[in-house]
């Protein structure tokens, strides 16, 4: 993926507001919106917005699961990158509907904010409360079939670029059962990236069995015939077993319990393990509340009071702890089916129903409050651990005051090894990360001072996976960070203090430096997350290798690209060098190949699912040695470029 820095160009014209009239006003008709301004309904162009396509389909039969109809999905990947989605639901309406004079299966796929999610009798609960889900994916489609059973007929619309063709097809074929089936090509005029990623599809696949106990969801892949089934009976206490499956649990029995209220359902599942990291989903509907929200807040407000009740109660301990302290090694699942939601913002990330915020406190605290008395051994170890966590979140707070009088959390002190860039606007300063004074050297004398910053780092840094905030605080090489950085750590990190809206981590193309890599990843992931989510943490790609024929030097960045090259300007006269580290290159040549904007390659690191970026953290950087070595057994034949 190519990135540079962009400018948005702006320019005025004078005594022209005489030739602004009705003549300038557009209307689209139709999709024609959504083609012009596709991000505003799918949230970008590329990766994310592609395979969002398919959720926006998925997510219209597990509406018809939540209602009672369907208990099979299916979801194909076919050779040609196009999807296929089939269920056996009640199956769109494909009568005349009588405002529009068209059929209903063309009104629901070529008419914003049409569906049946609006009418309370046919959907209690839904998630595409917006009705323009599968509208959108037919209008960024290059074409659309659907087709339709029912009543021993089959129903079959195509549409191309969002627009019904002429003549659909109705035939008496006595096909069993209902159900719709829906099949997309994206437009590649579109969209940037074109090509469906198996794993994350599955991995939104699976959690949509998890939430949906009982309902089967397969996926199939005809590029390589790769394939899953997805089924849950235990939902979300199977949820909650897959979140924790590498991680050591202090309890095997999961607390879960669920009820409805004023026609919200609630479904919580809760387990503790024995790190320092929390992992807490909520679930509106099936939809992902990122950023949490009332039902979030609920929760942890029962948590607080019913642990500091039952602590007082058993003489555990004469401190109070608090919400924080009861983050650490938890990990719990929150599913609520509401029947009319109300999310913040146009991504839908927040739950904003306050009354949500009620129900959900006097149910959990109902329920906890009895598993607490029922199972007192559990109870006594989460409230211990809790305990435990306050005086460590104690330590780290004098760790905290001790670094900020010392200036390491102020932004406006920075640290010596920093050479700073000149821009004072951090959405056109970056800054490198780079290993070791060598490479600090060649980069310092490589980069643009005008944007780029660089800050050389000593050795490999802390394992934040297995670390608490206060060694964190004191570990001299992630302070020094921190302090470049600006925004603080943890629950104080402030993205409005940032310095930098691109930080770039430059290290070796070995083994040594792939580790740092992922360290400094972990970190970041652990301790500056929302740094990730706003996109401003990138890896830079270094090249492998230089090959000098004549007068000309070609630089490539894996062994494949070097074996096609050497195919095509021929292996007679070359030199080929291989470079171990940043340092052995000069800064004109680190300058050309990994630092210039417009010709450098960067990866943008993304969050594309929580869970399982979660589990791929707890893998590779935690405690247990056997997962790692399962991991690195069955991934060994994907690494390229093994140093020994």
């Amino acid at each position: 993926m190519f990135f540079s820095l962009g400018f948005w160009g702006f320019s005025m014209e004078t005594n022209k507001q005489s030739s602004y009239n009705a003549q300038k006003i557009q209307v689209l008709k139709g999709l024609e919106g959504v083609r012009k301004r596709p991000s505003m309904y799918i949230g970008d162009t590329g990766s994310r917005g592609l395979h969002h396509m398919v959720y926006e389909v998925v997510d219209n039969s597990i509406d018809e699961a939540l209602a009672g109809f369907c208990d099979k999905i299916s979801v194909t990947i076919k050779e040609d990158n196009s999807i296929l989605v089939v269920d056996n639901g009640r199956g769109i309406p494909i009568d005349v509907h009588s405002e529009t004079g068209k059929s209903a299966v063309e009104v629901v796929l070529g008419t914003l904010h049409a569906g049946g999610k609006f009418d309370k009798d046919s959907y209690k609960v839904s998630g595409g409360l917006h009705g323009v889900g599968v509208s959108v994916v037919n209008a960024l489609s290059n074409w659309l079939i659907v087709k339709v059973k029912q009543n021993g007929k089959t129903y079959e619309q195509r549409f191309e670029k969002g627009i019904a063709l002429p003549n659909p097809k109705l035939s008496d074929n006595g096909a069993e059962g209902t159900g719709t089936s829906i099949h997309f090509l994206p437009d590649d005029e579109i969209f940037s990236e074109t090509e469906y990623e198996y794993d994350i599809l599955a991995n939104r696949i699976r959690e949509l069995a998890f939430l949906n106990k009982g309902v089967e969801i397969s996926i199939f892949d005809e590029r390589n015939e790769k394939s899953d089934i997805f089924v849950s009976e235990g939902g979300i206490k199977d949820f909650i077993k897959f979140v924790n499956k590498k991680k050591t649990v202090l309890h095997d029995e999961i607390i879960y319990f669920e009820k409805e209220k004023n026609n919200t359902s609630v479904e919580v599942s809760v387990q503790y393990n024995d790190g320092y990291q929390e992992n807490l989903y909520g679930f509106v509907n099936n939809i992902h509340t990122h950023e949490g929200g009332t039902h979030v807040m609920g929760f942890k407000t029962a948590l607080t009071r019913v642990v500091n009740d039952y602590i007082k109660k058993k003489n555990i301990s004469k401190d109070r702890v608090s919400g924080d302290d009861l983050k650490e090694g938890l990990t719990c699942i929150i599913s609520l089916k509401v029947q009319d939601p109300h999310f913040e913002g146009q991504t839908k990330t927040k739950l904003g129903n306050l009354e949500v915020k009620g129900i959900v406190d006097r149910i959990v605290s109902s329920g906890l409050s009895t598993f607490f008395e029922e199972n007192p051994d559990i109870a006594k170890t989460i409230c211990s651990k809790a305990v435990l966590s306050s005086k460590a979140r104690e330590a780290a707070r004098k760790a905290r005051e001790l670094t900020r009088r010392k200036g390491v959390l102020d932004s406006g002190s920075l640290p010596g090894k920093l050479a700073d860039c000149q821009s004072k606007d951090p959405a056109l300063s970056e800054i490198f990360i780079v290993e070791g004074e060598s490479a600090g050297g060649s980069a310092k004398g490589a980069r643009s001072r005008e944007f780029q910053a660089i800050l050389p780092l000593r050795g490999k840094v802390l394992n934040v996976e297995k670390s608490r905030l206060d060694k964190i605080l004191t570990n001299k090489e992630l302070s020094t960070l921190i302090s470049a950085i600006g925004a603080n750590i943890g629950d104080e990190f402030n993205l409005d203090k940032l310095r930098y809206h691109k930080i770039i981590i430059m290290t070796d193309a070995d083994i040594d430096g792939n580790h740092i890599a992922t360290l400094l990843l972990t970190f970041f992931y652990r301790q500056m997350k929302p740094l990730i989510e706003k996109g401003y943490l990138y890896l830079a790609v270094p090249p492998l290798y230089g090959i000098k024929k004549g007068k000309s030097v070609t630089y490539v960045y894996s062994d494949a690209e070097l074996e096609e090259k050497l195919k095509e300007i021929g292996k007679e006269g070359i030199t080929i060098q291989r470079y171990k580290g940043l340092g052995e290159m000069n800064p004109d040549q680190l300058w050309d190949t990994t630092m210039d904007p417009e010709k450098r390659t960067l990866k943008q690191i993304t969050i594309e699912d929580a869970v399982h970026a979660d589990e791929l953290f707890s893998i590779l950087m935690g405690v247990e040695v056997e997962p790692r070595r399962e991991f690195i057994q069955a991934h060994a034949k994907e690494v390229r470029n093994l140093d020994v």
